[in-house]
């Protein structure tokens, strides 16, 4: 069945797939960058994270030298940090085992920090040629509904069969194309969460769950694991012009990154006055801000705010919190999108909301 799929898709990617910035070139470094940023995020909110990361880190050796600070903060805004931070380890591998060029081999480049399966193939594929799947959620998909297959496509042996199966058919003239024209389909034709747009879908008589009448059913998905709730009070204290930050752990839940002072479960006024105190601080104003939320893959963040000015002369106990202005924390401090609905109350723009 799969062998009937091949030229069809060929062909429809040939003229329908969509003009990105990391389709412009084979190059592996790029297309590298863009798979990991692809990876729970959408198209379009890559597309400027893309450039920008390009200008500012143009090749290897500079991705491999570049100081945390900044490269998290380039990479503010499309969350999952170890992403980014396993992407240097390989970059330092990658300048030091192969003179700063990805290997042209699948196998060593699943060796590489944070590249498995999927990226390695999409790397293999795209920009050596060498044909092997790229197997991701929208391939599952699709896989899933023109086979009927009601194995859980969160199972890793669900992945490792459609992997399988693809091996056997990879058109060794253009896997990458191959590989891209699935994920692309995926994307825009065999959509998740509503009825697909099977009237324009190139591979509509290969599917069996069309021909069945049960599309809606596939993909067969296991119920994920509730998150875990978390209550948080943010604090913007303000001494002038100049906001609090403080810099989180080196490990666990955005590590490395800088943050609003924040306490743990819901506080009072006058709880955080008190706590304002201890920092060393001498609260001038204090004003309620609304509730807002913040979901993460396992947890979830319920957070009420308060705004907080203080005296200018005052110096906090805590070595870790620093009073930066607006204009260089934009600059230089990487802030997590969690902490974004407070954010603009002091006129700081983070992430996708800056570019």
């Amino acid at each position: 069945m799969l062998e009937k799929i091949v030229e069809p898709l060929l062909m429809w990617y040939d003229k329908n797939k969509r003009i990105l910035p990391w389709r412009e070139t084979f190059d592996a470094y790029d297309i590298w960058i863009s798979e990991i940023m692809l990876q729970q995020t959408r198209v379009e909110a890559v597309k400027p994270y893309f450039l920008r990361f390009k200008t500012a880190l143009p090749k290897m050796e500079d991705l491999a030298s570049c100081p945390e600070d900044r490269l998290l903060k380039l990479w503010e805004g499309l969350g999952y940090y170890n992403r980014v931070r396993n992407m240097q380890k390989a970059a330092i591998q990658v300048v030091e085992k192969y003179n700063g060029k990805l290997p042209a081999d699948y196998e060593l480049l699943k060796t590489l920090p944070g590249i498995g399966n999927y990226t390695a193939g999409a790397i293999a594929s795209i920009a050596y040629k060498i044909p092997v799947p790229a197997v991701d959620g929208n391939v599952l998909r699709v896989i899933a509904r023109i086979s009927e297959n009601d194995d859980d496509i969160m199972k890793q042996s669900m992945k490792n069969r459609v992997q399988a199966d693809l091996m056997k058919v990879m058109p060794k003239s253009d896997p990458g194309a191959f590989n891209q024209a699935l994920m692309e389909l995926g994307a825009v034709v065999c959509i998740p969460n509503g009825s697909p747009h099977c009237m324009v879908c190139p591979i509509a008589e290969s599917c069996k769950a069309r021909k069945g009448g049960r599309i809606d059913k596939y993909p067969v998905k296991g119920k994920a694991k509730a998150r875990r709730l978390e209550k948080h009070t943010i604090l913007l204290i303000q001494d002038g012009s100049r906001i609090a930050l403080h810099k989180r752990p080196s490990r666990g839940l955005l590590a490395g990154l800088y943050e609003f002072p924040n306490l743990d479960g819901y506080k009072s006024r006058d709880e955080v006055l008190e706590q304002v105190k201890d920092y060393g601080l001498s609260p001038l104003r204090i004003q309620s801000l609304p509730k807002a939320k913040h979901i993460f893959s396992h947890v979830e963040w319920d957070m009420m705010g308060y705004a907080v000015q203080v005296s200018e002369l005052d110096h906090p106990k805590d070595e870790k919190m620093l009073f930066v202005e607006t204009e260089q924390t934009e600059k230089n401090y990487p802030v997590p999108r969690a902490y974004s609905a407070y954010a603009r109350y002091v006129n700081l723009n983070l992430g996708r909301d800056k570019i």
